[in-house]
């Protein structure tokens, strides 16, 4: 029988569903069990004479006595202890021996969450010139994703994009294909043998004369027909194999799951017709099927809504109008939005993707997050590769935090009422949308985001240097790669957010887990 697994360590999470009010948990025990659900959580307490198993041992004869595991946990011989506490300088501490000179401080954190991210596009990663929305999806966007026909392209595309997210610790992206089905199912595949959570979009657009006509989809017909061969398919990948690796053990209720989930995806208002908006909107009901897509992006595209759909009040009006509008919708970008608009999505539920780098490199604007917030609206973050030229959440919250600076300053000079420093988001509220917000904005709020008992294990294991205080400096500090945080001792855990979120990158993020399977390690 495969080992339950005990995480030893500090843990960072936000245990309630205010943005800046974040726990650190100093100094635990979690337990894990075979099918990666959280079981127990334990307070350390000194190791007893006997060192730190005996500990353990009676830590887990408590949690069976009291009914809060089972008996399988009564032999540490079939446990697996994985230890994310700190290392000292010169190798001491329980994280075992460390070569360097320098200690690490370590903690886990919830896995990240993408709420918005084109797999499609990850080779324009960087690239997008001079442009704005609509000319940056003709010149660079569409013929790539149109060369994605090729399912041996599709696959090194999406084979890299999905890698590139887990090494960043994303544990969970809701994914952009294109309108391909072969190539769609593709990624739905690669992130359901790499162990990713995913939702998979096929990227519907049967407009004439706003999609480029070498692709699009022939009718609002087909579209739907396509759109439901990949629900279809996502929904038999849990049936056509096991998504655990050896070793992982899940029993036979868990071994019909996948992670891996259909979204249904129209790609923008103007790129769909009423009919396969309707269709859309219609199959998201009969099918109990999340949706994504893009709002308020670009003044332009605003102005192009109008044009397009003169019955409807507004931009989030016509989603509403085809059912597409409901609790399980996640809107990208939202930056122009009216207040009726926020009224609207707050009363129907849906959540926004705020995607600050993209919108910074293709002029988008600047999204006034603490609005929605304030609005009741749940917010997550998003890459959205390649507008977004990273596939690090982090790099997302990093920005997030930056342009609520930009437009904290602009509102201070407009002299605006409510502006100014309230407008900005701090590193620990930045941190909130890169998990827990994003858990909230996809349905998953009872499953990921956060460490509690009941919740799955997606996780990453966080390491970030701290400088030695006495003794010789180092010499070979140019030829050393520790990443860019540095911790120099004085730091309480409000700073070391600070520094993660600012400085952090994937040197940081040391060992990944979905739903308890361990997908990514940096050697």
């Amino acid at each position: 029988m495969p080992h339950p697994t005990i995480y030893h360590g500090t843990f960072l999470h936000h245990p309630s569903t205010k943005p800046s009010a974040y726990e650190v948990l100093e100094d635990r025990y979690i337990f894990v069990d075979e099918g990666g659900v959280i079981v127990g959580i334990s307070s350390s307490s000194s190791p007893p004479e006997g060192g730190e198993l005996e500990g353990l041992r009676k830590h887990t004869e408590s949690f069976i006595q009291e009914g809060k595991i089972g008996k399988e946990w009564a032999d540490p011989v079939k446990w697996l202890i994985v230890n994310g506490t700190d290392i000292g300088e010169e190798g001491g501490g329980r994280g075992g021996k460390h070569s360097g000179r320098r200690g690490k401080v370590r903690w886990f954190a919830p896995g990240f969450i993408d709420t918005h991210i084109h797999a499609s596009q990850f080779p324009n990663a960087g690239v997008f010139g001079n442009s704005t929305l609509l000319d940056w999806l003709r010149t660079y966007t569409f013929p790539l994703e149109s060369s994605l026909a090729d399912p041996a392209k599709a696959r090194k595309v999406y084979n890299r994009a999905v890698a590139a997210s887990l090494r960043a610790g994303t544990t969970t992206a809701s994914y952009y294909a294109t309108i391909h089905v072969d190539s769609t199912n593709i990624l739905a595949e690669i992130a359901h043998e790499k162990g990713q959570r995913a939702f998979i979009g096929r990227c519907n657009m049967d407009r004439e004369g706003i999609n480029e006509d070498y692709y699009r989809d022939a009718s609002a017909d087909s579209a739907i027909a396509d759109t439901i061969a990949t629900v279809d398919f996502c929904e038999g990948l849990g049936r056509r194999s096991d998504s655990a690796k050896p070793g992982q053990g899940l029993d036979e209720d868990r071994k019909s799951e996948s992670l891996v989930k259909a979204i249904v995806t129209p790609r923008f208002a103007p790129s769909c017709t009423p009919e396969c908006l309707a269709g859309l909107g219609a199959l998201a009901r009969e099918r109990n099927l999340p949706i994504q897509t893009h709002i308020s992006e670009n003044t332009d595209e605003c102005k192009l809504v109008g044009e397009l759909f003169p019955d409807r009040k507004s931009y989030a009006d016509v989603y509403d109008h085809f059912g597409l509008l409901t609790d399980n919708t996640v809107l990208a970008h939202a930056i122009h939005l009216t207040n009726e608009e926020k009224t609207v999505i707050k009363e129907r539920g849906a959540g926004v993707s705020h995607c600050p780098v993209s919108n910074s490199s293709i002029s988008s604007g600047l999204c006034p997050v603490r609005s929605l917030l304030d609005a009741g609206i749940e917010v997550g973050l998003g890459t959205d590769v390649s507008g977004g030229y990273s596939s690090s959440i982090l790099t997302a919250a990093r920005e997030a935090g930056m342009v609520s600076r930009i437009l904290a300053g602009l509102e201070a000079r407009q002299g605006k009422e409510g502006g100014g420093d309230r407008t900005k988001l701090m590193p620990e509220e930045c941190l909130y949308l890169a998990t827990r917000g994003g858990a909230r904005c996809l349905g998953l709020d009872e499953k990921v985001g956060r460490f509690e008992v009941g919740m799955e294990w997606d996780a990453q294991l966080v390491e970030v240097e701290m400088v030695k205080e006495t003794g010789e400096e180092e010499t070979e500090l140019v030829d050393d790669d520790p990443g860019l945080v540095q911790l120099w001792g004085g730091e309480g855990w409000g700073d070391r957010i600070a520094k993660w979120v600012f400085c952090g990158d994937d040197r940081n993020t040391k060992m990944v887990w979905v739903k308890g399977r361990l997908v990514h390690e940096r050697k």
